[in-house]
């Protein structure tokens, strides 16, 4: 099983970019429960969870609260059809993945190859989780919608959090790790 190390955001800036989804899900009537909104810092393919949990213990032991500066909307095509925030990939953030990245790598664990090719993000709106697939042109007036609206926030990620691959919030959370206060 893969499993998915997720930045997280605090209640204020969650409840912000939280509207842009709802309003995008309500429209298209994708979910019943839309999926927390986070921004996938790496994935992790079978790894012996107490190692992993003892390893990023460590890495995150000196790390503070940190902002991320949500700078535009970004679309994926097929056979995503993904609507999501770009993340500008610079500062804090940036340091962290590549530090999580190349630390797993050197303990074994299978994680992706090349980070750099991975452009950070929050998924408002895509076919995971949803009640329903939707369409392309449905796919295309979201897009253009939400790039017209636009989207900029300085926001704040106040803790990381190891995911288990499913929409039950309960079961989901495999380990929480706070990140200090500045």
């Amino acid at each position: 099983m893969r499993y998915y190390l997720v930045a997280l955001f605090d209640n204020d800036s969650y409840k912000e970019i939280e509207e842009l989804q709802r309003s995008i899900g309500k429209k298209y009537k994708l979910y019943k429960n839309p999926p927390m909104l986070h921004i996938t810092l790496e994935i992790v393919g079978d790894p012996d969870i107490n190692k992993l949990d003892e390893i990023l213990l460590k890495i995150f032991k000196p790390y503070k609260k940190f902002k991320v500066e949500v700078c535009d909307v970004i679309c994926f095509d097929e056979p995503y059809k993904s609507v999501n925030l770009k993340i500008e990939n610079k500062g804090y953030i940036r340091r962290l993945t590549r530090v999580i990245n190349d630390t797993l790598k050197l303990h074994g664990f299978d994680v992706r190859e090349n980070i750099q090719d991975w452009d950070l993000h929050i998924s408002l709106a895509n076919t995971n989780f949803a009640t329903r697939e939707w369409s392309k042109n449905e796919y295309a007036a979201a897009c253009s919608r939400a790039k017209k609206i636009g989207f900029y926030k300085l926001a704040k990620i106040d803790r990381i959090e190891l995911w288990k691959p499913i929409n039950n919030k309960k079961e989901m959370v495999v380990r929480t790790y706070n990140l200090r206060d500045y």
